[in-house]
């Protein structure tokens, strides 16, 4: 039985890649040896990290402008490195508080310095972003971060802020899964577990502006300067997690890069969002004009049906759609490994259990 993996995180790869590493894992390349095994200063690794920064370069268009950095921590610990890397002394940072991360960001950076909210959308529950025409953002702020897509409650950016300060993105969730213009943004951090790879690992773009910024109290491996002059092996860094994203950065560049990418995501979630909006018996708490092409929370008409739902679900194939415990109901993870085939089985589905239970 084909098995689609819809879980927000740690989610699925791509089968290609997922394949390759199998084929690879104790022998890598006739080295008898897996790559897991071999020393991070080899050239076997040297190889592979190389290729993979030249490829996220050639996919998100970088220039030489941007540094191009691993690191481990996931993007939790972003959330305290952003400001102890560019917080101005005395100074102050602006977030836009969209969801439970953003939130989380927030806290941490407090312990740093002060923060402002430029926009929330917390007292409706962060069903909406608020729309970035309207914020007031103060060009004495020393950064302005958002967090692009809203993993539990479905909401996602189509477009950015003008910032008048360096703007930072968490794009943990959607990054790749579109072409965006990244000489907007001072610094853009990902997590690498639901669009590029393993849990554990971080990708970090960082405009070289902002480097050296840190003060001389923090400690030198959060220090992005630091971390960018020494290629992300100031330590051993985690080897098999940047190779399977090197291998996820080959298949994004094999199906077309990310314009091909975006158009498929368009399309999956066009399918979803279609059988929710055709029908009473499902609903999505989202604003249409935020809604996330990688994260679609929905709920049932009836919430005592949700057991049956997910267990007809999982006798299909269709794994891991429960919603997040502090939203309930269910949601459909669909990040770039999602093929049309699978969404379209789940939209099936749920049209086959709406005609038994509706």
């Amino acid at each position: 039985m084909q098995v689609y993996n819809f879980s927000a995180g740690p989610a699925m790869l791509p089968a290609d890649v997922m394949a390759i590493a199998r084929d690879e894992f104790c022998d890598f390349r006739q080295t008898g040896s897996g790559l897991i095994e071999l020393s991070h200063r080899g050239p076997e690794f040297t190889a592979v990290i190389d290729r993979a920064v030249a490829n996220i370069r050639e996919l998100m268009g970088l220039t030489d402008d941007h540094a191009v950095t691993f690191i481990q921590g996931g993007a939790s610990l972003q959330f305290a490195m952003v400001p102890m890397n560019l917080m101005l002394p005395g100074g102050f940072a602006e977030y836009a508080d969209t969801g439970s991360w953003s939130s989380k960001a927030m806290k941490e950076a407090k312990l740093f310095g002060e923060v402002r909210t430029v926009a929330s959308s917390k007292e409706a529950k962060y069903t909406h972003i608020p729309d970035v025409s309207a914020w007031a953002m103060d060009p004495a702020a020393s950064y302005l971060h958002i967090t692009s897509n809203n993993t539990i409650f479905g909401t996602q950016y189509h477009a950015f802020p003008e910032a008048p300060t360096p703007l930072v993105a968490d794009m943990s969730s959607d990054i790749m899964s579109k072409v965006i213009d990244a000489s907007k943004f001072g610094l853009i951090y990902a997590g690498a577990q639901k669009n590029i790879g393993p849990s554990g690992l971080t990708l970090v773009v960082v405009h070289r502006d902002l480097l050296g910024m840190a003060p001389l109290t923090i400690p030198t491996v959060m220090d992005y300067a630091v971390m960018a002059e020494n290629g992300s092996m100031l330590n051993t860094p985690p080897t098999y997690g940047i190779y399977i994203a090197g291998l996820v950065f080959r298949w994004l560049k094999a199906k077309g890069g990310l314009s091909a990418m975006e158009r498929q995501n368009i399309t999956k979630a066009g399918l979803l969002y279609d059988c929710l909006d055709s029908t009473g018996f499902y609903g999505s708490p989202v604003a249409r004009e935020n809604r996330s092409r990688m994260n679609v929370p929905f709920t049932l008409h009836d919430a005592t049906l949700d057991e049956a739902f997910l267990k007809g679900a999982k006798e299909r194939g269709l794994v891991q759609l429960k919603g997040h415990r502090s939203v309930g109901g269910m949601r459909a993870s669909i990040y770039n490994a999602m093929p049309v085939e699978g969404v379209q089985a789940l939209v099936d589905y749920m049209k086959e259990f709406e005609k038994t239970k509706g």
